[in-house]
């Protein structure tokens, strides 16, 4: 169904439809899929074509990335439907129907990590380069997949003077709908004004951060270090762009995602601050990952391949002769100890060495 979606203050106006086109009465293909997907597909294209800047092979880190996408589609389902408990207790089917929306960008991302850790150490990739690479991507995927917001309506904020607050029937209705429930939390809404463009703060913020990794790539001092600005960087703007949201997962009267950020933002802080003192202790940084032997290695295309041929190859100093029994010996024969007299075939005399007038 089309909606208009208006920005009065800059007397724009956009008739949007959030179905691109009808498979069924009720399936159809979504824009918010659509550009989710895109987000997703940008990331990891990302992520891949600047592997060997990282000292990573690209194969390897398309196998870990497959892994990652599966990780993170059930881990942001999984801390939706964790936080929003009440509404899937006595539903425990609708667990499984994402498409009727509920899913959190921060449960994507920790079970995406998780799962990283596990897929680098099964397919022999460093997980500190793999996440400085990811993440980079993580950004942009995030600034693309933000706009699916955009086109269901969603994910916006409190009222605003601004001149490019937003405001349509949906947000209307969703406003009016959850007033009480708002008020209840200390948020106060007028479902006639306009709303903050959430969504387009995070997008823009999520934009410049990927600017700001891409910048930083060439001039990082230490493995993790890309890794440690996403964490700090996405989390200090979610951390204020979280506050004006009207559709936040609540624990009580904590939003959850606001306080993950703010320990986001502390914890890469902190771990920034012990690795650069520990430099200092030790009179530097280790060298990059890319730097290194093994590293320059896996750039060249050598690497794997070195170490798959050194497991294949046998031992060394490996007995490789013939050890088939020898005539005579095969499994079940008899065994002659030396100086034994051998049976003579019936009919036969066998004649003794001292009995024979030979000289042995």
């Amino acid at each position: 169904m089309t909606e208009t979606l208006s920005f009065p203050g800059l007397g724009l106006e956009f008739n949007i439809n959030p179905v691109v086109f009808q498979i069924t009465e009720t399936w159809g293909v979504k824009w918010y899929g659509i550009l989710v997907t895109m987000g997703f597909v940008c990331g990891c294209f990302y992520a891949i074509s600047q592997s060997k800047k990282f000292g990573l092979d690209p194969d390897r880190v398309l196998d870990v990335l497959l892994g990652v996408s599966i990780g993170s589609i059930v881990g942001a389902r999984a801390y939706y439907v964790i936080f929003s408990w009440d509404t899937y207790r006595n539903n425990l089917s609708g667990i499984f129907k994402t498409w009727e929306g509920g899913i959190a960008i921060y449960g994507g991302i920790i079970a995406g990590v998780l799962v990283c850790i596990i897929m680098c150490r099964l397919r022999g990739v460093k997980l500190l380069p793999m996440l400085d690479a990811g993440l980079t991507g993580v950004l942009a995927g995030q600034a693309i997949g933000r706009w699916g917001n955009f086109v269901n309506m969603e994910a916006f904020g409190t009222n605003t003077e601004m001149p490019w607050g937003m405001t349509s029937p949906t947000i209307m209705r969703y406003l009016e709908y959850n007033q009480a429930h708002l008020a209840a939390q200390g948020i106060g809404v007028d479902p006639l004004l306009p709303v903050h463009p959430t969504f387009f703060y995070e997008s823009a913020w999520c934009f410049l951060g990927f600017l700001l990794l891409v910048w930083m790539t060439k001039r990082r001092r230490y493995d993790g270090q890309l890794a440690l600005l996403y964490a700090g960087w996405y989390g200090l703007g979610r951390f204020g762009i979280e506050g004006l949201r009207t559709d936040s997962l609540m624990w009580g009267g904590i939003r959850v995602s606001q306080a993950l950020a703010l320990l986001c933002v502390i914890a890469a802080a902190a771990l920034m601050a012990a690795v650069h003192r520990r430099a200092g202790k030790s009179g530097g940084f280790p060298p990059l990952y890319v730097n290194t032997t093994e590293g320059q290695a896996i750039v060249a295309g050598t690497f794997y391949k070195t170490k798959e041929a050194k497991e294949e190859a046998p031992p060394e100093g490996g007995n490789t002769a013939n050890t088939e029994d020898p005539p005579g010996m095969e499994e079940g024969a008899e065994t002659q100890n030396p100086g034994e007299t051998p049976e003579a075939p019936e009919g036969l005399e066998v004649v003794k060495p001292e009995e024979s007038g030979e000289n042995l």
